[in-house]
């Protein structure tokens, strides 16, 4: 018998994307409980198993969403997930958001990697002109690679989220199409 290998949507050299499949919903619920992970990403509410389901059917027909995991290419281990989201095709905009779920996996360039690919696809397949995020004040890590990555702040949004007993800010960035092209696109054709 076959085994099931998954789908590789966009590769790179340590790393592929793939598509989310309702058999993902479980392991996906197991992160959502992870103490750090609902920090780095400001997650404030619970959710149920059969919400994580319903919430992967749903993505899975947005077209206004690219919804992918991270994973390993020698092992297909799950690493993480990538979403370009609230995709703008009147005004090619676009908002970016990634998660790397473990810590033996961060800090090794993997979510560097995610990100190149899933940009290069906004810019270079979907044709969009601008990407944005929002990365919170606290996230330091996180804010030196966008901006190693070529992303710029925008501006803050002051004490927008309330978590732990504070407020934080949270940080908007972007990169522009032609920004991302200077700087990668001589690399990635190669």
């Amino acid at each position: 018998m076959e085994q099931h290998r998954p789908v590789r949507f966009l590769e790179g050299k340590r790393i592929y994307l793939r598509p989310v499949e309702l058999a993902d919903a479980r392991p996906h619920f197991q992160i959502l409980f992870d103490t750090e992970n609902r920090r780095l990403t400001g997650t404030q509410r619970s959710f149920t198993p059969m919400q994580i389901e319903q919430y992967i059917e749903q993505k899975t027909s947005d077209e206004s969403s690219v919804w992918l995991l991270i994973a390993l290419r020698d092992t297909d281990e799950v690493i993480g997930d990538i979403a370009l989201q609230d995709i703008d095709n009147t005004n090619r905009n676009a908002n970016i958001r990634i998660a790397i779920n473990h810590a033996e996996h961060k800090g090794k360039g993997f979510g560097s990697e995610a990100m190149k690919l899933m940009l290069n696809y906004g810019f270079g397949i979907l044709n969009l002109h601008r990407i944005e995020l929002n990365v919170f004040a606290y996230n330091e890590h996180a804010r030196r690679t966008y901006e190693k990555l070529g992303f710029e702040v925008e501006g803050i949004a002051r004490e927008a989220l309330y978590y732990d007993h504070a407020y934080h800010d949270s940080i908007n960035m972007s990169i522009l199409k032609r920004e991302f092209q200077e700087r990668y696109l001589a690399d990635m054709t190669r």
